[in-house]
């Protein structure tokens, strides 16, 4: 893996900007995978930023979200849907359909999963994938475990996850327990990854992940070791 430690979140985010502009302008026909969440919301500004100015161009790209929970409505203000629209691609030139987003709301879970996987390879796969954190080391909705699932699944959400998840909610009662969730194998599938942590909350765990040398399904993070283009982009306090 590659460590980028910047001073704060905005110059993580500025970093993080830099490599995917730079992608973007040497790809225009790119396929990335998308994360939600707090920590990727700088660079999204960043990148709406760069398109507003004409540096960069999002009119043939293809996105795919890592994960959503199950049981929102798209138009749910906690529906990664929703979030997706209103903090990045309703600001951005991108062409609607080309935008595939994990539903809430399906009567075939399983079907869909299988199709959203068959959806990545026929795009080609994914070229950059943008991922975040949790507390406890999970990856999209990867929780610890004995054993993870490679491809996109429904992931049952431990409950540190709905802890942390309910500040997105008004109580922790109506943080959903289920969601849909690309697999450790589809993430290890994109030809890069860069990771993004900031806060003193990932601080533990970023330590933990630089600090062991295991690969282990209790500390799904773990698995970017066998990845031969990961770039972690951290905060220079998380070495200290």
């Amino acid at each position: 893996m590659k460590i980028i430690a910047k001073k704060d979140k905005d110059a993580v985010a500025q970093a993080a900007a830099e490599i995917y502009i730079s992608a973007l302008k040497e790809n225009p026909d790119m396929v990335l995978g998308l994360a939600t969440g707090s920590t990727p919301l700088d660079l999204y500004a960043k990148l709406i930023e760069a398109n507003k100015k004409g540096d960069i161009s999002f009119d043939r790209v293809k996105t795919f979200n890592l994960d959503n929970y199950i049981g929102l409505p798209a138009d749910h203000e906690g529906s990664y849907e929703y979030y997706m629209q209103e903090n990045f691609f309703n600001h951005i030139d991108i062409d609607p359909e080309n935008c595939h987003i994990p539903p809430g709301i399906s009567d075939d879970f399983p079907g869909f999963c299988q199709d959203y996987e068959a959806a990545i390879q026929a795009a080609g796969g994914i070229d950059l994938m943008l991922l975040g954190v949790g507390e406890n080391g999970h990856i999209a909705f990867n929780e610890p475990a004995h054993k993870l699932q490679a491809m996109t699944h429904v992931a049952q959400l431990s409950p540190n996850t709905i802890q942390v998840n309910s500040r997105f909610f008004d109580r922790v009662e109506d943080v959903p327990t289920q969601a849909v969730s690309m697999g450790v194998g589809s993430i290890l599938r994109s030809r890069k990854i860069v990771l993004l942590a900031t806060g003193t909350k990932k601080k533990p765990t970023i330590q933990k992940l630089l600090q062991e040398d295991l690969i282990d399904p209790a500390f799904p993070i773990s698995f970017l070791k066998a990845h031969p283009d990961a770039t972690l982009i951290i905060e220079e306090d998380y070495l200290k």
